[in-house]
């Protein structure tokens, strides 16, 4: 009776609970967050820093490095792989120019920017064709940096001192090249001769306000205007082709004075 007493007793049920193999390792997610936030703080503070302790000829000179200048044509397409007009400019205006302190000194910059203003390198066809607009000789004066019409191109609208995108573009690039020269510059403009019919002839207006353009968009892309030492319009009096009234007299001289 005993044992069927015991039988008939309360079951005992005996629950195993396994402990978790992860257990501990949680709640160590905010110590890499931490890490992210201070690193960040760190990051910001030391772009602050670099921010107030660079010039801004440095500023100006990183923008450029981050925002380069892309040559656009009329005739430019879209399609394809592209023709490298943008890696052909940034390998023609941002060669590194030598300090011009003395008379040597200057022959090296000039002999720099000659060769980003005329071609050399250029990596793209877009940007050669554009530098055909570009004549450069050496004078007693300094670099002289001819920008002149082309038969089929001008650089201005007819009769006015309106530039044309071509022109807008050159400027954009002559910029780049001579911003970092510590030499001043000088502007003349220079326009074909008009019938001796005319009772009111525009060349003295037209050549000056021409120059007078070409040191706005100077301006516009950055170029310190007090470097700016003259403009002066020189009318038709100094005549590039045998015919007085060729258009290919229309061009503007800039100056890189020694």
């Amino acid at each position: 009776m005993a044992a069927g007493k015991g039988l008939n007793g309360p079951s005992i049920i005996i629950k195993r609970v396994e402990a978790s193999s992860d257990g501990g390792h949680h709640g160590g997610a905010w110590k890499v967050a931490y890490a992210d936030f201070v690193t960040a703080m760190m990051a910001f503070f030391l772009l602050m820093w670099l921010l107030n302790a660079t010039t801004e000829e440095q500023k100006t000179g990183l923008a450029d490095y981050f925002a380069p200048t892309v040559i656009q044509t009329p005739n430019a397409t879209t399609s394809g792989g592209g023709d490298g007009t943008e890696d052909g400019v940034r390998h023609a205006v941002e060669a590194p120019l030598p300090d011009s302190d003395s008379a040597g000194d200057f022959e090296e910059v000039a002999r720099a920017v000659q060769d980003s203003l005329t071609g050399t390198g250029a990596e793209s066809s877009q940007l050669t064709n554009l530098l055909q607009h570009v004549v450069t000789r050496m004078t007693d004066e300094g670099l002289v940096i001819e920008l002149g019409d082309l038969t089929d191109a001008p650089l201005f609208v007819e009769d006015t001192a309106q530039p044309q995108p071509a022109l807008s573009e050159l400027m954009g690039i002559i910029a780049r090249v001579i911003r970092h020269v510590r030499n001043d510059v000088a502007i003349s403009g220079h326009v074909r001769a008009y019938p001796e019919t005319l009772v009111a002839s525009p060349v003295w207006p037209l050549s000056d306000a021409r120059a007078h353009t070409v040191r706005n968009l100077l301006e516009q892309q950055g170029f310190d205007g007090k470097r700016v030492q003259r403009v002066s319009g020189y009318a038709d009096r100094k005549n590039r082709q045998g015919n007085p009234m060729d258009p290919l007299n229309n061009r503007i001289e800039l100056i890189l004075l020694r």
